[in-house]
């Protein structure tokens, strides 16, 4: 009663129409008419009231944020632009019967109204209550002949569980909107309902109706887009800057042209800040619809959900239609339903198609078999059916509210300190209020990633266990039981040579790779490789003694990994002979392959060697040699200097001289305990407080639009495209640089930045570097896993100039090399982010930048020696830029994960980073928001090219001038059918006529608006076009209006 009293008020209407056993709440001053008691006037004659096309048709409310609907106004040349669109779309004729089940305070009824009247096809009216009711429409369907109705998608698939469905032969035309088509909706259409057409139309109570189309069609993909804008319409996909997006980038849908709403009613301050002046029209209005939608590369538009169902759980943007998708995939569930009722846990509601008692084992485990352990939902609700909104759509808030208690076991307090601490320690980890002595680990949402957190916390209270007690005591008592006792012995940071016969620990960076390795044992994505080229008289056993000199020299290529009572170590094997292999290949048409091939092969941490050289002889002339080693004993800096190393010893022994290098003073086990120490000593803490300063707590996940959903777990597959930075660009990069007291580093690194930010609409975002971390003259001339990497964070502000983010990417850069001993290892346990084996933590993208191409490889007598390239076909991150500085200009690589990435999507990403490098160096004062990333002839494309969408249709004209012509062809062909009742053309317009007359004497007339509160009859109808007639605009009052519209 509230909503409709409020509505009759806001809205202003004078008169409002009715039927006399409706009892409704009336505002002061409103006359009402009873439709089945009014005999109307006697003039039967079309009234012929002068409409202006700019002259309010209809006026609906809808939901507003503050709580209060508000009514959108639509014109008469938008409705009648939708509705002839829509006749040269999907044309109607006589044979056509078309079934109006929509309540009339949802625009979509609107077309069912009028558009088979204007066409000479047969409107067929439901009775109260059958639009919910599939059995009932079943029936309607098949008695009637309906050729066309509309289904909001939740509806439809309700409807497609009745057994009667393939009955409905008569089916040619099944139309969409109000929600998400699912695509297991469309393949459930496409096999029960063959022949009948399905439709998935877009558009806001903001629009005349439906503003995008698409005729549904197989094409094997995971949803149904809203295809492309109607005619006279034009859709612009936005960044908050109100700048065109990219293809595949999210983006805000804005609307224009002929189908926009006048404004909302008696609202100009909103009116305004929704229906703005568009930037890409002759003054035209365009309107901002809260909804995120994308570009396909073909023009298409992919909806992807309100902005405001996007939900952030621990940091992590979560869609929860990506996982209500994944859910419908499983055969056991028939709808499916995903909230984050208290912001802190997700919620599965289904409706089960078939009974399982382990139905929410099953479904957890499907999820996590496609989505990351984070995106599964923490509980489960089966429902008999999901509830619905009085229109057919999903009511959320009409979802049954989920106990926590019932899905937790009673709460036990830890008693002694250490179960308090552990506690503690799970607690936060697990982002949990409380953890009791009964609550087992993996039972709370922990896994393996978390579990590593929960040990380097207790390392801090001087606790060091084995990572299987949590695995072999996962409730938080036995856990507690299990653990050794703490000891806090100190260790003196000293850096010297460390006694071989004691037990080695490994470094920080080691002991993850070590973790790494045993999530991934066949992984190549931490292998370096290096591929020479060898023209000329190769001296095999001059090159066999060199390796065998560098293999006895450095220990690292001697050394293993063991889990030992200290933890993981490692052990270095006294002497141990590498053999380089020998193989002839055909010809050169196999040496590409067989270099992938042999960098592929999986190394075995714990046996060892993790060293492996193959030489592969196309010629006696002409050979090839690869090296590959596991990145735990090397890095991209140790490669160049083994290679470096194996060739000076390669020349000496040709030369005569076969002694070897002198021994080393210190070794990589030497530095790593020494790290440990100095770490431990208080330098971590140091160092740490910057990192977390700079860092914060929150640590998002950089939403890149990818084009596919993200698996549960990395492949580590990737691919790499190369990409040239033109001379005379670097040149202008260079002097820019200089002027802002930066290098060219700082400002490729901020162009990338700027970039990331333009495409995931973050402010907040973080990028991996690594640094060769060889900053003490003992580890110049090492082999080890010396580099570490750096997160280096920018709070872009797309307002300001892209020179003011390099300023703030400077500051960055030197705090970081201040700080930059800290391994990442210690800041990812420190800052304990949401843990994941599908992405990295802390950070999903990496700049790598050389300033210099890596030093060319020593001249050898009778020998020319050459790096090759090859194929990358493995990378550890979604996205990796890495530039090098050359003589022609700057070479550039983006190195990406081939499950989230095509190709063409990273060849515009780059040729927009290119963009954006010239812009810069233009117009280097320009907003970061407003620097140009596409080019000319892709911008005119999403402007210009896709809403090319121009038709002539009759806008002079009203609705109610259209459908009188329709009665002047056909007076005597069917027009309505309402349960037994059936009026002709020209007796429902003489109805209609009779109203109108009545309704102009009340006082009725252009833009005055009129209130109809009717239930489904023949009333509702005639009441409608009565309205229209005597020039009016119609105000839907549902007796049955709904909360959440």
């Amino acid at each position: 009663e509230d909503r409709l009293r409020y509505m009759l008020e806001d809205s202003g209407v004078q008169l409002l129409l009715t039927q006399s056993h409706l009892q409704l709440p009336l505002a002061e001053g409103v006359q009402t008419l009873a439709l089945d008691l009014e005999p109307g006037a006697d003039d039967v004659r079309n009234p012929n009231v002068a409409v202006a096309p700019e002259n309010l048709a209809y006026v609906i409310y809808t939901s507003g944020s503050t709580g209060r609907p508000k009514g959108a106004g639509n014109r008469h040349s938008a409705l009648v632009n939708r509705l002839c669109w829509m006749q040269q779309a999907y044309r109607l004729d006589a044979r056509d019967s078309v079934l109006q089940k929509t309540p009339f305070s949802f625009d979509v009824s609107v077309w069912e109204f009028f558009w088979p009247l204007m066409t000479g096809a047969r409107l067929v009216v439901a009775a109260p209550g059958d639009h919910r009711d599939p059995a009932r429409l079943v029936e309607l369907i098949t008695s009637e002949n309906i050729t066309t109705l509309h289904f909001v998608p939740s509806m439809l698939q309700a409807f497609l569980q009745d057994s009667g469905v393939p009955r409905c032969t008569s089916l040619a035309r099944i139309v969409c909107s109000g929600e998400a088509l699912p695509a297991d909706a469309q393949q459930q259409v496409f096999a029960k309902l063959p022949k009948a057409g399905l439709y998935n139309l877009y558009g806001p109570t903001e629009a005349a109706i439906d503003v995008t189309h698409w005729t549904c069609r197989e094409e094997g993909r995971d949803s149904v887009p809203i295809g492309e804008p109607i005619a006279n319409l034009a859709c612009y996909i936005l960044d908050a800057e109100l700048q065109p997006v990219p293809v595949g980038v999210l983006g805000e849908l804005y609307l224009a042209g002929a189908g926009l709403a006048r404004g909302y009613h008696r609202r100009p301050g909103l009116t305004a800040e929704r229906f703005a002046v568009s930037p890409y029209g002759s003054g035209e209005r365009m309107y901002r619809t809260g909804d995120l939608a994308r570009y396909r590369a073909d023009g298409v538009i992919e909806y992807a959900g309100r902005i405001d169902h996007q939900v952030k759980l621990r940091g992590l943007r979560i869609e929860l239609g990506e996982i209500e998708a994944r859910l419908l995939e499983h055969d056991l569930v028939r709808e499916a339903v995903v909230t984050v009722p208290d912001g802190k846990q997700l919620v599965g509601y289904v409706v089960l198609a078939s009974e399982a008692a382990d139905w929410q084992a099953q479904l957890a485990e499907h999820l996590r078999r496609g989505l990351p352990e984070y995106m599964v939902p923490n509980q489960w609700l089966a429902l008999d059916g999901l509830p619905l909104s009085p229109n057919g759509k999903l009511d959320r808030k009409a979802l049954p509210a989920v106990d926590a208690a019932q899905s937790q076991r009673a709460y036990v307090a830890p008693q002694s300190e250490l179960e308090q601490q552990v506690a503690a320690i799970w607690a936060q980890v697990l982002g949990l209020e409380r953890v009791g002595l009964t609550d087992n680990f993996f039972e709370l949402g922990g896994h393996s990633l978390l579990a590593t957190q929960v040990f380097s916390r207790l390392r801090a209270l001087g606790i060091d266990a084995p990572l299987k007690v949590l695995f072999e005591h996962a409730s938080l008592q036995s856990f507690v039981a299990s653990l050794p006792a703490p000891s806090l012995a100190a260790r003196a940071p000293a850096i010297r040579s460390t006694p071989r016969d004691a037990a080695l620990p490994v470094s920080y960076a080691q002991q993850r790779q070590w973790f790494l390795w045993q999530l991934e044992p066949h992984s190549s994505a931490y292998h370096i490789p290096m591929v020479l080229r060898l023209n000329g008289s190769l001296d095999r056993a001059a090159l066999q003694h060199s390796f065998d000199a560098l293999v006895e020299r450095h220990e690292t290529l001697r050394t293993r990994f063991v889990e030992s009572d200290q933890g993981i170590v490692q052990v270095i094997e006294r002497s141990a002979a590498r053999v380089i292999a020998h193989e002839r290949l055909a010809d050169e048409a196999t040496l590409g392959a067989r270099v992938a091939e042999e960098i592929r092969l999986p190394f075995d941490l714990a046996r060892g060697p993790l060293l492996r050289a193959r030489l592969l002889e196309l010629a006696a002339d002409d050979q090839v040699l690869v090296l590959t080693q596991h990145h735990i004993v090397s890095d991209a800096a140790s490669m160049q200097l083994m290679v470096g190393e194996l060739i000076d010893g390669y020349t000496r022994y040709r030369e005569g001289d076969a002694a070897p290098l002198p021994a080393l003073a210190l070794q990589y086990a030497d530095y790593a305990r020494w790290q440990r120490e100095w770490m431990e000593a208080g330098e971590r803490e140091r160092q740490l407080a910057y990192w977390v300063g700079q860092l914060g707590s929150e640590q998002d996940v950089l939403a890149l639009p990818l084009d596919r959903p993200r698996p549960a777990e990395q492949s580590y597959r990737g691919a790499q495209l190369d990409l040239a930075v033109p001379s005379a660009l670097k040149d202008g990069l260079e002097a820019l640089a200089r002027r802002q007291g930066a290098t060219l580093f700082m400002v490729l690194l901020a162009s990338f930045q700027a970039l990331l930010h333009r495409y995931s609409g973050q402010r907040d975002i973080r990028v991996g570097v690594p640094v060769a971390n060889r900053n003490r003259v003992e580890t110049e001339g090492l082999i080890g896993f010396f580099v570490n990497t750096l997160v280096l964070r920018a709070d872009i502000d797309p307002r300001q100039p892209f020179g003011v983010l390099l300023q703030q990417v400077r500051q960055a850069a030197l705090g970081a090399q201040a700080h930059q001993d800290l391994p990442f290892e210690q800041l990812v346990d420190a800052l304990a982010p949401t843990r994941s084996l599908s992405h990295s933590p802390l950070f999903q993208v990496m700049f790598n930048h050389q300033a210099a191409a890596l030093a060319p490889v020593r001249a050898v007598p009778g020998l020319a020696v050459q790096a090759m390239a090859w194929d990358n076909d493995t990378t550890q991150f979604d996205l990796s830029l890495d530039t090098c500085e050359t003589a022609e200009g700057l070479s550039a690589s983006l190195i990406y994960a081939t499950d989230l990435f095509d190709h063409a999507t990273i060849v515009r990403l780059g040729e927009h980073w290119l963009n954006l490098l010239q812009a810069i160096v233009e117009q280097p004062h320009q907003p970061v928001a407003e620097l140009p990333l596409l080019a000319a002839a892709e911008r005119e494309r999403t402007l210009v090219t896709w809403n090319a969408t121009a038709e002539q249709y009759p806008l002079q004209q009203s609705i109610q001038q259209l459908i009188e012509a329709q009665v002047q062809r056909t007076p005597d062909a069917p027009a309505l059918a309402f349960g037994e009742v059936r009026l002709s053309y020209a007796q429902l317009n003489a109805r209609a006529n009779r109203l109108a007359h009545r309704l102009i004497a009340l006082g009725v007339g252009a833009d005055g608006l009129v209130g109809i509160a009717v239930e489904r009859s023949v009333e509702m109808v005639v009441g409608l076009l009565a309205i229209l007639k005597a020039g009016g605009a119609y105000v839907p009052l549902d007796p049955d209006y709904p909360e959440d519209r």
